[in-house]
């Protein structure tokens, strides 16, 4: 792991693959370590140059203030139009998983020349708050009982790994990948401070970022090839939400994983992997412009 300077600010980064191979950028979603490395190590077998970072406020990234952070999801998505650059690359496939995805959404539309292909996991396409009317909400049990599992001590590592178990398995997510994933976020979490901690692992700072104007009617403008990828059974940003997005981006290929809900897990990466490395060859997805189904699988 290492860090690049972009816009004025420090962000995290670790590489795997050759440096001469065709770059793919992972958003974090909001650490680097929202991308399994099981999926970056698929990648870079295939050919690529894989690069997973830390959103600002987490992970080894520039952490000022998270509950009053003084840039936008438009500043996020600058950082990551301009690392393509920094790290000596061209053209980006950019992906973007969770709140991660909402950044490579308006990076893509900002700033399309950085990007040659955009993969969008378990995410959304409108800011943290209610959704629109014709799409899901957050499943409204799930959250009652998520929210009704007490806060762990910050402080202590293994009460934090302790806690995402608990979030991970009523989500429907594995818990022994959360509770390895949350002891690794702890270990490069710059402090124990309750605010910098739920940034990192809750991703809460994201709640808090200025994230006009919206961008969801643009989205017929992206002219990459896309895939977007989504978990049947997610309860926190429902397959409604990816099933929308595919629609509305001309194209679009739409992967549902079954048996996922939020996260990617480790049965689905060869899979995934796959389809994001035919999207880079520019096999397996349709010329802009809509089919009847709205799906580039179909």
């Amino acid at each position: 792991m290492t860090t690049v300077s972009v816009n004025g600010i420090t962000l995290g980064v670790e590489s795997f693959g050759a440096d001469e191979a065709p770059l793919v950028l992972l958003v974090g979603g909001t650490t680097m370590l929202s991308w399994p490395d099981a999926l970056c190590e698929r990648l870079a077998a295939g050919g690529r140059r894989v690069v997973r970072y830390d959103l600002r406020d987490s992970g080894e990234s520039t952490t000022a203030d998270p509950e009053a952070p003084a840039y936008t999801l438009r500043d996020l998505a600058a950082d990551a139009a301009a690392l393509p650059d920094a790290l000596g690359a061209g053209p980006a496939h950019l992906a973007g998983i969770g709140v991660g995805g909402m950044v490579a959404q308006v990076a893509v539309l900002d700033h399309p020349g950085a990007f040659s292909a955009l993969t969008l996991a378990g995410t959304r396409a409108v800011a943290p708050g209610p959704p629109d009317d014709d799409l899901p909400d957050h499943d409204r049990a799930t959250m009652n009982r998520l929210f009704a599992t007490p806060m762990p001590d910050w402080t202590h590592r293994e009460a934090v790994a302790d806690f995402a178990a608990t979030g991970a398995k009523i989500l429907g997510d594995d818990p022994v990948t959360a509770r390895a994933t949350a002891a690794r976020i702890w270990d490069r979490t710059p402090g124990t401070a309750v605010p910098v901690q739920l940034a990192n692992q809750m991703g809460m700072v994201f709640s808090r970022l200025d994230c006009a104007p919206r961008w969801r009617e643009h989205l017929p403008e992206i002219e990459i090839p896309t895939l977007v990828v989504h978990g049947r059974r997610d309860p926190f940003f429902p397959v409604g939400h990816g099933e929308a997005i595919a629609r509305e981006i001309p194209g679009a290929r739409l992967l549902v994983l079954e048996e996922a809900a939020t996260a990617l897990p480790e049965a689905a990466v060869g899979e995934v992997a796959e389809a994001m490395l035919a999207l880079g060859r520019g096999t397996g997805w349709a010329a802009p412009g809509r089919n009847p189904s709205g799906r580039g699988d179909a």
